[in-house]
């Protein structure tokens, strides 16, 4: 059937595809900002984009285990999530060439501020707009490395970013994208169309 078709399109039309090596290649990616606290009450800050939401109420994370960030989960069970904003890339990028397993100081250096949550035993990093405040519900290792499912249960956002609803305004939030394509970072484009409002006319 799609032979069929395909027949009918004029060969100019019809892109060539290419195979590639396999790589990690979906866009856009979010930047995230794990942060955590060290055994001595240390804030530590990761940035990573392999993560994401996997539930209505929770968070899933893929992390090489020798990071700092997986030893303070493991021993708080808690953390939080930051959207990286456009605003704070240098502070972002920063926080992922940076290691604190030889910087004693990596967050001092990058000059934010930290306040303990009030709902889970981690920091939130206050000058990121959006937080999600998560408890570990499972954590070990997995064939993506270790694996973290987290429960979402609170979310700090800067009144600024809020739209009329309440909610937060993605377009004021001016989240950072990770291009894995060519390690970049990008902003937010325009707005496309309404989610699930645009099929609608295939509908029947």
């Amino acid at each position: 059937m799609s032979r069929v078709r395909m027949s009918h399109i004029p060969k100019e039309e019809v892109a060539m595809k290419r195979s590639l090596k396999p790589s990690p290649f979906l866009a856009p990616m979010p930047v995230l900002m794990i942060a955590t606290y060290g055994p001595d009450g240390t804030v530590d800050v990761m940035n990573m984009a392999w993560g994401g939401i996997c539930g209505t109420d929770k968070v899933a994370l893929n992390i090489t285990e020798t990071h700092r960030t997986v030893a303070n989960i493991k021993e708080r069970r808690a953390f939080t999530i930051a959207v990286a904003d456009v605003a704070h890339v240098q502070e972002a990028d920063f926080f992922g060439i940076a290691t604190g397993n030889r910087m004693a100081d990596k967050f001092e250096r990058s000059g934010l501020t930290a306040a303990r949550s009030e709902h889970v035993d981690a920091p939130v990093i206050e000058e990121f707009p959006l937080t999600l405040e998560c408890e570990v519900l499972e954590a070990g290792e997995s064939v993506s490395g270790y694996r973290v499912v987290g429960r979402i249960v609170n979310v700090l956002a800067d009144e600024t970013v809020l739209s009329a609803d309440g909610a937060p305004d993605i377009t004021k939030v001016n989240p950072l994208i990770f291009d894995q394509f060519h390690n970049d970072y990008y902003a937010l484009g325009e707005r496309v169309a309404g989610a699930w409002a645009a099929g609608k006319g295939l509908m029947g």
